[in-house]
């Protein structure tokens, strides 16, 4: 019977995965939709049926908690294959969102238990690890992308990395979409970026990173991150949404010492709207597997995100004891060993953004600029200038328009992106 499933005197165990939810019912109760969800993402179905006996009826998720559309379920341990993220999934997000009963629905958050927490590996570096690898102790890192984002031929990439990183760049990715065309083959563009990459870093005297995209089929994956490793390479960017939750698993136990950066491509056809999955929930998912960095959006810029819900995934990615907070339908999360993701801010950037990103996150972040370093109107390299000179004045506490007096690019920045 459906109303076994609704328990709202239940108080969830430490050792139980609680989900949030946002429903919207279709012609029937909140508490009826809740049921339907509960039951079909635990042991249940649309009818009883006879194998259902009481050790199985102990295996249910219970739906503990109704406020307004959102909705709490408690799910026993059970019922997870812990270490397979694919099926953890399938349970609580999977045929729920094609069940007639809701019109709307979408995960929210999860409170993973504390068995999660030591069965899964999380990040191998972290914050703390990409800052000592860089050098890097207080300031944000500097970050870019090359532009166009596909199209530019091996060499052109290679020379268009250098006078990025010569202009004060730290670490310079491929974009989403850049993996291994005829054009820019994976390894040529490996080999040659390498090589201006180790240029830069000696004649400016600073760490400088690539990030090259190794997205792929797995195996592929697996290959195009052992040639990176073969090359004295540290770094490796994955399309997370796109490649999905089992090869971002094989891929951080295979990772070994290679820093893995998690673009979000096609979150957006997950995450937006009131179906589907919010990316706080894919943003600790990820963190749990153990990507070291994650784009987490912007607040300014380009992309979609309010600040609230920005903030909120940053601080599940880099705090270590998250609270719960019932006005934002943000559940309690306690990481324990499991080390904070580096938030990566990108999409639509330009020096005159920095100020307020500093101010909404902190040090702690990663500001990436495609256009806003090579959309310059002196050039890639015055481009980078601006972002660095951005940055150096929000650490020393002076306002950009003082700063720029004393340095052109900056200037020539606010002036063009006005």
């Amino acid at each position: 019977m459906l109303k076994e499933y609704i328990d709202l005197s239940y108080k969830p165990r430490r050792s139980d995965l609680i989900c949030m939810f946002k429903i919207k019912p279709n012609r029937i109760s909140m508490k009826k939709a809740a049921a339907h969800v509960a039951a079909e993402s635990s042991v249940g179905t649309w009818t009883e049926v006879g194998p259902m006996n009481d050790r199985i009826k102990k295996m249910r998720a219970r739906v503990f908690d109704i406020d307004g559309n959102y909705v709490k379920i408690a799910y026993p341990e059970v019922l997870f294959e812990k270490d397979n993220m694919a099926q953890v999934m399938s349970s609580i997000a999977g045929n729920i969102f094609g069940m007639k009963v809701v019109n709307e629905l979408r995960l929210e958050d999860i409170d993973f238990p504390d068995d999660f927490m030591r069965i899964y590996k999380g990040p191998e570096f972290g914050i703390r690890g990409i800052r000592s690898h860089m050098k890097i102790k207080e300031r944000p890192f500097v970050g870019a992308i090359i532009k166009p984002k596909i199209g530019l031929k091996t060499k052109q990439h290679a020379t268009l990395a250098y006078e990025t990183w010569m202009g004060g760049i730290d670490i310079i990715k491929d974009d989403e979409n850049l993996s291994n065309q005829r054009f820019n083959p994976f390894k040529d563009r490996v080999v040659e970026t390498y090589a201006v990459k180790d240029k830069a870093s000696s004649e400016t005297g600073e760490v400088k990173e690539y990030m090259p995209n190794i997205t792929a089929e797995t195996e592929t994956m697996l290959e195009r991150m052992d040639f990176i490793r073969s090359q004295g390479g540290k770094y490796a960017m994955v399309d997370v949404v796109t490649t999905g939750f089992s090869t971002i698993q094989t891929i951080r136990k295979n990772s070994k010492g290679i820093i893995l950066h998690a673009h979000r491509a096609m979150h957006g056809a997950i995450t937006r709207g009131n179906q589907g999955i919010s990316m706080l929930a894919l943003a600790k998912i990820y963190r749990l597997i153990g990507v070291d960095q994650l784009h987490i959006g912007t607040i300014v810029g380009k992309m979609e995100g309010d600040k609230t819900e920005v903030v909120n995934i940053w601080e599940n990615i880099e705090k270590k004891i998250v609270k719960k907070d019932k006005k934002e339908h943000i559940l309690a999360e306690n990481w324990g060993n499991i080390k904070p993701v580096f938030a990566v801010c990108s999409g639509g950037l330009h020096p005159s953004h920095i100020p307020a990103l500093v101010k909404s996150f902190g040090k702690d972040i990663i500001i990436q600029a495609g256009g806003g370093v090579h959309g310059h109107p002196d050039g890639s390299r015055a481009g980078a200038k601006a972002m660095r000179q951005s940055v150096d004045a929000v650490m020393k506490n002076i306002s950009l328009k003082r700063y720029s007096k004393k340095y052109n690019e900056l200037k020539r920045a606010l002036d063009h992106w006005k």
